[in-house]
């Protein structure tokens, strides 16, 4: 199958409707259908502002998140919809790929 590969990039204390944002972007893919998605925690990162983000040993709020899927154009259509309808602002990546399964399941 042809589509994207979808990466999104945050903190972990960011929020958006009162949940952590990285939680709510999962819960959101599913809704619409997205066959999979997974959230990594990274221990160490910096963005356009040049300031650096980490995970430390007593506050994890500022910890970097990794959200990656791997989805259809027409789902790739939908969840940009469904975050321009919430007004986010996120740093993506977005790749076209090639992805399936290696064998039946």
């Amino acid at each position: 199958m042809q589509g994207f590969q979808l990466t999104f990039f945050t903190e972990q204390n960011r929020k958006h409707a009162g949940h952590p944002l990285g939680e709510w972007l999962i819960q959101e893919a599913q809704r619409l259908g997205v066959g999979g998605a997974t959230m990594i925690a990274a221990s160490e990162g910096f963005g356009k502002h040049r300031t650096l983000h980490s995970a430390h040993f007593f506050e994890l709020a500022d910890q970097p998140i990794e959200i990656t899927m791997a989805l259809s154009e027409a789902d790739s259509a939908r969840l940009f919809a469904r975050l321009r309808e919430e007004k986010l602002k996120l740093f993506y990546i977005k790749a076209p790929i090639e992805f399936g399964f290696t064998s039946e399941l």
